[in-house]
Protein backbone atom coordinates (compact mmCIF):
# COMPACT_ATOMS: atom_id res chain seq x y z
CA UNK A 1 0.00 0.00 0.00
CA UNK A 2 1.55 3.37 -1.41
CA UNK A 3 0.71 5.25 1.67
CA UNK A 4 1.97 8.46 -0.20
CA UNK A 5 -1.89 8.79 -0.96
CA UNK A 6 -5.05 8.76 1.50
CA UNK A 7 -8.95 8.74 0.65
CA UNK A 8 -8.49 12.63 0.44
CA UNK A 9 -6.90 11.72 -2.54
CA UNK A 10 -8.44 9.08 -4.27
CA UNK A 11 -11.95 10.62 -3.53
CA UNK A 12 -13.93 10.78 -7.37
CA UNK A 13 -15.14 14.30 -8.58
CA UNK A 14 -18.56 12.88 -8.39
CA UNK A 15 -19.94 10.41 -5.60
CA UNK A 16 -18.25 7.51 -5.26
CA UNK A 17 -16.57 5.30 -7.12
CA UNK A 18 -18.48 1.88 -5.93
CA UNK A 19 -19.53 0.59 -9.30
CA UNK A 20 -16.65 -1.67 -9.92
CA UNK A 21 -15.74 -3.03 -6.34
CA UNK A 22 -13.71 -6.14 -7.59
CA UNK A 23 -11.59 -3.98 -10.23
CA UNK A 24 -8.07 -4.61 -9.93
CA UNK A 25 -6.46 -1.59 -10.67
CA UNK A 26 -5.31 1.09 -8.69
CA UNK A 27 -7.88 4.54 -9.04
CA UNK A 28 -4.98 6.04 -11.06
CA UNK A 29 -4.62 3.10 -12.65
CA UNK A 30 -7.86 3.75 -13.88
CA UNK A 31 -8.11 7.37 -14.38
CA UNK A 32 -5.21 7.00 -16.70
CA UNK A 33 -6.84 3.70 -18.32
CA UNK A 34 -10.06 6.13 -19.10
CA UNK A 35 -7.85 8.82 -20.84
CA UNK A 36 -6.27 6.33 -23.34
CA UNK A 37 -9.84 5.15 -24.59
CA UNK A 38 -11.37 8.59 -24.96
CA UNK A 39 -12.02 10.24 -28.13
CA UNK A 40 -10.58 12.95 -27.55
CA UNK A 41 -6.93 11.18 -26.48
CA UNK A 42 -7.16 9.87 -30.21
CA UNK A 43 -8.13 13.33 -31.75
CA UNK A 44 -5.03 14.47 -30.64
CA UNK A 45 -3.26 13.03 -33.67
CA UNK A 46 -4.43 14.94 -36.07
CA UNK A 47 -3.17 18.06 -33.67
CA UNK A 48 0.14 19.04 -34.79
CA UNK A 49 3.05 20.75 -32.32
CA UNK A 50 4.48 23.06 -34.94
CA UNK A 51 3.77 21.97 -38.65
CA UNK A 52 0.60 21.83 -40.22
CA UNK A 53 -0.56 18.28 -40.54
CA UNK A 54 0.33 16.25 -44.01
CA UNK A 55 3.26 18.95 -44.78
CA UNK A 56 5.63 16.52 -42.87
CA UNK A 57 5.88 12.82 -42.11
CA UNK A 58 8.26 12.83 -39.20
CA UNK A 59 6.59 16.21 -37.05
CA UNK A 60 5.64 15.62 -33.81
CA UNK A 61 1.54 15.65 -33.16
CA UNK A 62 0.07 16.31 -30.14
CA UNK A 63 -0.85 12.76 -29.29
CA UNK A 64 3.51 11.37 -30.14
CA UNK A 65 4.00 14.65 -27.57
CA UNK A 66 1.85 13.70 -24.72
CA UNK A 67 3.06 9.93 -24.85
CA UNK A 68 6.96 11.14 -25.22
CA UNK A 69 5.91 13.47 -21.74
CA UNK A 70 4.10 10.53 -20.15
CA UNK A 71 7.51 8.25 -20.82
CA UNK A 72 9.48 11.18 -19.06
CA UNK A 73 6.94 11.82 -16.29
CA UNK A 74 7.28 8.26 -15.50
CA UNK A 75 11.39 8.13 -15.51
CA UNK A 76 11.18 11.18 -13.36
CA UNK A 77 8.83 9.41 -10.75
CA UNK A 78 10.81 6.34 -10.84
CA UNK A 79 13.97 7.98 -10.52
CA UNK A 80 12.66 9.61 -7.35
CA UNK A 81 11.98 7.35 -5.69
CA UNK A 82 15.02 5.88 -6.13
CA UNK A 83 16.99 8.69 -5.22
CA UNK A 84 15.18 11.54 -2.73
CA UNK A 85 15.39 10.41 0.79
CA UNK A 86 11.76 11.69 0.80
CA UNK A 87 10.24 8.77 -0.66
CA UNK A 88 10.80 4.52 -0.33
CA UNK A 89 9.33 1.61 -1.25
CA UNK A 90 5.87 2.80 1.08
CA UNK A 91 5.33 6.32 0.69
CA UNK A 92 6.22 7.56 -3.28
CA UNK A 93 4.71 9.63 -5.97
CA UNK A 94 2.47 7.20 -7.48
CA UNK A 95 4.09 7.25 -11.29
CA UNK A 96 0.02 6.22 -12.83
CA UNK A 97 -1.08 9.25 -11.78
CA UNK A 98 2.04 11.10 -13.25
CA UNK A 99 1.21 9.06 -16.31
CA UNK A 100 -2.27 10.30 -16.45
CA UNK A 101 -1.57 13.74 -16.21
CA UNK A 102 1.10 13.85 -18.93
CA UNK A 103 -1.70 11.74 -21.51
CA UNK A 104 -3.88 14.23 -20.77
CA UNK A 105 -2.43 17.87 -20.43
CA UNK A 106 -3.04 18.62 -23.99
CA UNK A 107 -6.22 17.25 -24.24
CA UNK A 108 -7.88 20.66 -24.44
CA UNK A 109 -6.14 22.46 -27.30
CA UNK A 110 -7.63 23.24 -30.56
CA UNK A 111 -6.13 23.07 -33.75
CA UNK A 112 -3.79 25.25 -35.11
CA UNK A 113 -1.98 25.21 -31.49
CA UNK A 114 -1.55 28.61 -29.86
CA UNK A 115 -2.66 30.62 -32.90
CA UNK A 116 -6.17 28.72 -33.08
CA UNK A 117 -6.56 29.13 -29.11
CA UNK A 118 -6.28 33.10 -29.48
CA UNK A 119 -8.34 32.96 -32.40
CA UNK A 120 -11.26 31.06 -30.19
CA UNK A 121 -10.52 32.93 -26.79
CA UNK A 122 -11.15 36.66 -29.28
CA UNK A 123 -14.18 35.37 -30.49
CA UNK A 124 -15.76 33.44 -27.40
CA UNK A 125 -14.49 36.20 -25.04
CA UNK A 126 -17.84 37.62 -24.10
CA UNK A 127 -19.02 34.10 -23.76
CA UNK A 128 -16.76 33.23 -21.17
CA UNK A 129 -13.50 33.05 -23.41
CA UNK A 130 -11.47 30.06 -24.28
CA UNK A 131 -8.26 28.03 -23.03
CA UNK A 132 -7.18 25.22 -23.99
CA UNK A 133 -6.10 23.83 -19.90
CA UNK A 134 -9.30 24.98 -18.80
CA UNK A 135 -11.16 23.00 -22.19
CA UNK A 136 -8.96 20.19 -20.96
CA UNK A 137 -10.75 20.54 -17.23
CA UNK A 138 -13.97 20.48 -18.88
CA UNK A 139 -13.55 17.54 -21.48
CA UNK A 140 -12.65 15.62 -17.96
CA UNK A 141 -15.37 16.53 -16.13
CA UNK A 142 -18.20 17.16 -18.18
CA UNK A 143 -17.87 16.13 -21.82
CA UNK A 144 -15.84 12.36 -21.57
CA UNK A 145 -18.49 10.17 -20.87
CA UNK A 146 -21.60 12.73 -20.33
CA UNK A 147 -22.18 14.75 -17.82
CA UNK A 148 -20.02 13.51 -15.46
CA UNK A 149 -16.98 13.45 -17.57
CA UNK A 150 -14.78 10.48 -16.74
CA UNK A 151 -15.09 11.05 -13.21
CA UNK A 152 -11.64 11.60 -12.13
CA UNK A 153 -10.13 11.39 -8.78
CA UNK A 154 -9.30 14.48 -6.82
CA UNK A 155 -5.57 14.22 -7.12
CA UNK A 156 -5.60 13.41 -10.80
CA UNK A 157 -8.13 17.14 -11.57
CA UNK A 158 -5.62 18.66 -9.63
CA UNK A 159 -2.17 17.12 -11.04
CA UNK A 160 -3.95 18.64 -14.47
CA UNK A 161 -4.47 22.09 -12.92
CA UNK A 162 -1.63 24.38 -14.31
CA UNK A 163 -4.20 27.26 -13.49
CA UNK A 164 -6.71 28.33 -10.97
CA UNK A 165 -7.04 31.61 -11.72
CA UNK A 166 -10.58 32.73 -12.64
CA UNK A 167 -10.98 34.74 -16.29
CA UNK A 168 -13.15 37.16 -14.46
CA UNK A 169 -9.98 38.00 -12.51
CA UNK A 170 -7.53 38.47 -15.35
CA UNK A 171 -10.22 39.66 -17.80
CA UNK A 172 -7.47 40.88 -19.73
CA UNK A 173 -4.91 37.78 -19.84
CA UNK A 174 -4.91 35.96 -22.98
CA UNK A 175 -4.34 32.66 -21.47
CA UNK A 176 -3.44 30.81 -18.10
CA UNK A 177 -7.11 30.85 -16.63
CA UNK A 178 -10.00 28.79 -16.04
CA UNK A 179 -13.35 29.73 -17.18
CA UNK A 180 -15.54 31.43 -14.05
CA UNK A 181 -18.07 29.02 -13.74
CA UNK A 182 -15.08 26.07 -13.13
CA UNK A 183 -14.60 27.62 -9.50
CA UNK A 184 -16.38 24.42 -8.14
CA UNK A 185 -14.03 22.43 -9.50
CA UNK A 186 -11.29 24.62 -7.36
CA UNK A 187 -13.75 23.78 -4.51
CA UNK A 188 -13.40 19.77 -4.84
CA UNK A 189 -9.84 19.88 -5.43
CA UNK A 190 -9.08 22.30 -2.19
CA UNK A 191 -12.00 20.89 -0.16
CA UNK A 192 -13.16 24.27 -0.21
CA UNK A 193 -12.70 27.72 -1.76
CA UNK A 194 -11.34 29.95 1.14
CA UNK A 195 -7.67 29.06 1.58
CA UNK A 196 -7.13 28.78 -2.65
CA UNK A 197 -8.51 32.30 -3.32
CA UNK A 198 -6.35 34.04 -0.29
CA UNK A 199 -3.39 33.68 -3.25
CA UNK A 200 -3.19 36.38 -5.61
CA UNK A 201 -4.68 35.52 -8.61
CA UNK A 202 -1.93 35.28 -11.49
CA UNK A 203 0.96 34.16 -11.24
CA UNK A 204 1.11 33.93 -7.04
CA UNK A 205 -1.78 31.19 -7.57
CA UNK A 206 -0.68 29.11 -10.45
CA UNK A 207 2.25 28.43 -8.74
CA UNK A 208 0.65 26.62 -6.18
CA UNK A 209 0.66 23.14 -7.70
CA UNK A 210 0.74 19.25 -6.48
CA UNK A 211 3.78 17.29 -6.88
CA UNK A 212 2.58 15.58 -9.80
CA UNK A 213 1.37 18.61 -11.71
CA UNK A 214 4.96 19.83 -11.09
CA UNK A 215 6.56 16.90 -12.27
CA UNK A 216 3.91 16.59 -15.34
CA UNK A 217 5.55 20.66 -15.92
CA UNK A 218 8.83 20.01 -16.64
CA UNK A 219 8.31 16.70 -18.19
CA UNK A 220 5.99 18.77 -21.06
CA UNK A 221 8.99 21.40 -21.00
CA UNK A 222 11.67 18.52 -21.41
CA UNK A 223 9.99 16.99 -24.15
CA UNK A 224 8.95 20.44 -26.23
CA UNK A 225 12.19 22.65 -25.72
CA UNK A 226 14.78 19.58 -26.87
CA UNK A 227 12.17 17.94 -29.78
CA UNK A 228 11.51 20.94 -31.19
CA UNK A 229 15.02 21.99 -32.04
CA UNK A 230 14.93 18.31 -33.87
CA UNK A 231 11.90 18.73 -35.68
CA UNK A 232 12.70 22.46 -36.77
CA UNK A 233 16.33 20.89 -37.90
CA UNK A 234 14.83 18.43 -39.86
CA UNK A 235 12.49 20.59 -41.50
CA UNK A 236 15.33 22.78 -42.37
CA UNK A 237 14.67 26.02 -39.80
CA UNK A 238 17.72 25.61 -38.08
CA UNK A 239 21.07 24.77 -39.45
CA UNK A 240 24.59 24.88 -38.45
CA UNK A 241 24.85 28.29 -40.80
CA UNK A 242 21.59 30.21 -39.35
CA UNK A 243 22.05 28.98 -35.44
CA UNK A 244 25.75 30.10 -35.35
CA UNK A 245 24.77 33.67 -36.67
CA UNK A 246 21.67 33.42 -34.26
CA UNK A 247 24.05 32.98 -31.45
CA UNK A 248 26.71 35.80 -32.06
CA UNK A 249 23.54 38.25 -32.60
CA UNK A 250 22.53 37.30 -29.27
CA UNK A 251 25.56 37.42 -27.52
CA UNK A 252 25.25 34.54 -25.87
CA UNK A 253 27.10 33.85 -22.25
CA UNK A 254 29.53 31.03 -21.94
CA UNK A 255 27.11 28.30 -20.78
CA UNK A 256 24.99 28.88 -23.16
CA UNK A 257 27.41 29.31 -26.09
CA UNK A 258 29.11 26.17 -25.69
CA UNK A 259 25.80 24.21 -25.57
CA UNK A 260 24.80 25.99 -29.07
CA UNK A 261 28.63 25.19 -30.08
CA UNK A 262 27.42 21.19 -29.33
CA UNK A 263 24.15 21.10 -31.47
CA UNK A 264 25.94 22.81 -34.22
CA UNK A 265 28.62 19.90 -34.36
CA UNK A 266 25.68 16.95 -34.23
CA UNK A 267 23.97 18.74 -36.68
CA UNK A 268 26.82 18.63 -38.84
CA UNK A 269 27.80 15.06 -38.05
CA UNK A 270 23.90 14.43 -38.38
CA UNK A 271 23.85 13.22 -34.70
CA UNK A 272 21.53 15.68 -32.95
CA UNK A 273 18.72 12.94 -32.56
CA UNK A 274 20.85 10.74 -30.07
CA UNK A 275 22.50 14.27 -28.83
CA UNK A 276 19.01 15.23 -27.62
CA UNK A 277 18.22 11.56 -26.49
CA UNK A 278 20.97 11.57 -23.80
CA UNK A 279 19.86 15.74 -23.12
CA UNK A 280 16.25 13.84 -22.00
CA UNK A 281 18.33 11.85 -19.62
CA UNK A 282 20.25 14.63 -18.26
CA UNK A 283 16.78 16.82 -17.94
CA UNK A 284 15.11 13.95 -15.88
CA UNK A 285 18.20 13.47 -13.51
CA UNK A 286 18.13 17.53 -12.85
CA UNK A 287 15.05 16.80 -11.06
CA UNK A 288 14.90 16.46 -7.23
CA UNK A 289 12.63 16.88 -4.05
CA UNK A 290 12.69 19.41 -1.83
CA UNK A 291 9.85 19.86 1.03
CA UNK A 292 7.49 22.89 0.39
CA UNK A 293 7.07 25.59 2.80
CA UNK A 294 3.97 25.24 5.02
CA UNK A 295 0.77 26.02 3.42
CA UNK A 296 -2.86 24.68 4.09
CA UNK A 297 -2.81 21.61 2.03
CA UNK A 298 0.20 19.91 3.49
CA UNK A 299 -1.94 18.52 6.49
CA UNK A 300 -4.01 17.09 4.07
CA UNK A 301 -2.44 15.61 1.46
CA UNK A 302 1.29 14.51 0.85
CA UNK A 303 1.05 15.94 -2.60
CA UNK A 304 1.74 19.54 -1.19
CA UNK A 305 4.12 18.75 1.24
CA UNK A 306 6.91 18.69 -1.61
CA UNK A 307 8.49 21.12 -4.57
CA UNK A 308 9.85 19.83 -7.66
CA UNK A 309 13.63 21.53 -7.83
CA UNK A 310 14.89 21.72 -10.86
CA UNK A 311 19.41 22.39 -11.37
CA UNK A 312 19.17 26.00 -12.18
CA UNK A 313 21.89 25.09 -15.43
CA UNK A 314 19.18 22.82 -16.76
CA UNK A 315 16.47 25.24 -16.39
CA UNK A 316 18.65 27.95 -18.18
CA UNK A 317 19.71 25.71 -20.74
CA UNK A 318 16.09 24.73 -21.51
CA UNK A 319 15.05 28.39 -21.93
CA UNK A 320 18.26 28.59 -24.61
CA UNK A 321 16.63 26.19 -26.33
CA UNK A 322 12.79 27.60 -26.37
CA UNK A 323 14.27 30.75 -27.60
CA UNK A 324 16.27 28.98 -30.67
CA UNK A 325 12.59 27.65 -31.26
CA UNK A 326 11.44 31.22 -30.79
CA UNK A 327 13.32 32.78 -33.21
CA UNK A 328 14.20 30.44 -36.02
CA UNK A 329 11.18 28.36 -36.39
CA UNK A 330 8.42 30.55 -34.65
CA UNK A 331 9.07 34.10 -35.88
CA UNK A 332 9.82 32.51 -39.32
CA UNK A 333 7.73 33.87 -42.14
CA UNK A 334 6.21 30.46 -42.50
CA UNK A 335 5.44 29.44 -39.65
CA UNK A 336 3.68 33.15 -39.39
CA UNK A 337 1.83 32.59 -42.72
CA UNK A 338 0.54 29.47 -41.65
CA UNK A 339 -0.41 31.14 -38.31
CA UNK A 340 -2.73 33.95 -40.53
CA UNK A 341 -4.03 30.72 -42.44
CA UNK A 342 -5.06 29.08 -38.87
CA UNK A 343 -7.15 32.25 -37.65
CA UNK A 344 -8.82 33.11 -41.02
CA UNK A 345 -9.93 29.06 -41.57
CA UNK A 346 -11.08 29.41 -38.28
CA UNK A 347 -12.46 32.54 -37.40
CA UNK A 348 -14.46 31.70 -40.50
CA UNK A 349 -15.77 28.66 -39.62
CA UNK A 350 -16.66 29.56 -36.13
CA UNK A 351 -18.50 32.73 -37.85
CA UNK A 352 -20.07 30.49 -39.80
CA UNK A 353 -21.21 27.90 -37.13
CA UNK A 354 -22.35 31.01 -34.53
CA UNK A 355 -24.59 32.73 -37.06
CA UNK A 356 -26.43 29.18 -38.15
CA UNK A 357 -26.59 27.58 -34.95
CA UNK A 358 -26.22 29.89 -31.92
CA UNK A 359 -27.60 32.87 -32.53
CA UNK A 360 -29.97 31.83 -35.19
CA UNK A 361 -29.52 35.18 -37.15
CA UNK A 362 -29.99 33.66 -40.16
CA UNK A 363 -31.44 30.48 -41.35
CA UNK A 364 -30.03 27.64 -40.54
CA UNK A 365 -27.60 26.18 -43.11
CA UNK A 366 -28.31 22.92 -44.42
CA UNK A 367 -24.67 21.51 -45.12
CA UNK A 368 -25.99 18.33 -46.94
CA UNK A 369 -27.32 19.58 -49.84
CA UNK A 370 -30.51 20.28 -51.66
CA UNK A 371 -31.08 16.56 -52.81
CA UNK A 372 -30.44 15.35 -49.66
CA UNK A 373 -33.46 16.61 -48.13
CA UNK A 374 -35.48 14.19 -50.33
CA UNK A 375 -33.75 11.30 -47.66
CA UNK A 376 -35.65 13.00 -44.51
CA UNK A 377 -39.46 12.38 -46.18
Amino acid sequence: MNQFYNQFDITPRYGTENDRPDDYRTPFQIDRDRIIYTPAFRKLQSKTQVFLSGEYDFYRTRLTHSLEVAQIGRSICNRLKRTSDYLNDDHYIDPDLVEASCLSHDLGHPPFGHAGERVLHNMMFTMGGYEGNAQTLRLLTETIWGNSGMNPTRAFLDSTLKYKTLLKEKPDSPNHFIYDYQANHLDFVFDGLNEIMDYAPGSDRNAFKSIECQIMDWADDTAYSLNDIIDGTNAGFINSENLEKWAEKNELDEEDSLNVETICRAIKRNRLEPLMGRKVGDFIASASLEEASENFMAQKTSRYQYNLNVEKEITKESKLYKKIALDLIFKSPQLQQLDYKASRILGELFKIFFENYVSKEIKPLFLLGADAEALLN
